[in-house]
């Protein structure tokens, strides 16, 4: 069963939950921020996983795939910014800072993070025992060393390892979707991190492809940015048609990594679906 609408409707009831009373500009910024949404798919992964393991504690479970989703859209805001990326639009519409403003934008992405951490305490309630590791899970993945933020912060460097920045920026995530969704389910997160790991790094893989191939319509926001702004991306590194044999490459490893369980062909499925519409054959084939 697609987990979309349940995601969906646990995204809602946070932002409602956040947005009730206080400033009704801040509350449409982060609205803002996170619908419409895109793909979802690292809520979707965590829901999956739990799915795989069980899932029997479902409330802990869409706790955490809520908070991974809110901390990814409150890196899309900050991203976004003129001190970063100076992007105009995101997911098809106006970046935050450009509908609301940049002091706007930078609250509304951390009362996101706040509000992150606030729906897991919540929804993770009814199974205690497990907060603490999923907690553990999550600021790995957000913060220093190697979380979203040490990703950004790779931006700043004069030199960075290709590898370290993708395992970062990206791929940190995606653990956390995989770790966390078999932590909510009570099972050993241990089998799932390599899927979690190769996926993330497939993804950003992709988004540098897509950077160079895309256009904005395609994308939701304007390509050729890693150019343009000096960041370590796999097309440059690897040339077009290599970070494409390496999209595939770590693809393949992903859908190795599938434990044993449960849907499990629900998650071939799933991984086969997100490669092509992340690197559509239409699109790979103007690399040739």
């Amino acid at each position: 069963m697609d987990p979309l609408p349940r995601i969906e409707r646990c995204l809602q009831d946070a932002l409602a939950s956040a947005c009730a009373e206080g400033p009704p500009r801040l509350a449409g910024a982060m609205r803002h921020a996170v619908f419409p949404g895109g793909a979802r798919i690292r809520p979707r992964l965590c829901i999956a996983v739990a799915m795989a393991c069980g899932d029997d504690a479902p409330r802990a479970a869409e706790a955490m795939a809520v908070a991974i989703e809110l901390l990814h859209c409150a890196s899309l805001v900050h991203d976004d910014l003129p001190c970063f990326d100076n992007a105009d639009e995101r997911r098809g519409q106006a970046a935050v800072h450009r509908a609301y403003g940049e002091r706007l934008a930078v609250l509304a992405g951390d009362a996101l993070i706040v509000l992150a951490f606030e729906a897991l305490a919540r929804g993770a309630a009814a199974a205690p025992a497990r907060l603490v590791p999923l907690l553990a899970t999550l600021t790995r993945a957000v913060g220093a060393p190697h979380g979203i933020a040490a990703g950004q912060a790779l931006e700043c460097e004069p030199r960075v390892l290709l590898s370290d920045y993708q395992r970062a920026k990206t791929g940190a995530l995606f653990v956390a979707a995989t770790v966390g969704g078999a932590e909510s389910a009570g099972a050993d997160p241990a089998p799932w991190r390599a899927l979690g790991d190769r996926l993330g790094e497939a993804y950003q893989v992709a988004d540098d492809i897509r950077d160079v191939l895309g256009d904005r319509a395609m994308l939701g926001k304007p390509s050729g940015r890693d150019a343009e702004l000096g960041r370590p991306s796999a097309a440059e590194a690897l040339g077009l048609d290599g970070a494409i044999r390496h999209f595939d490459d770590l693809i393949e490893r992903a859908l190795a990594s599938i434990p044993t369980c449960r849907g499990a062909e629900q998650f071939r499925a799933l991984l086969e679906h997100e490669a092509e519409r992340l690197l559509p054959a239409e699109l790979t084939s103007l690399a040739a």
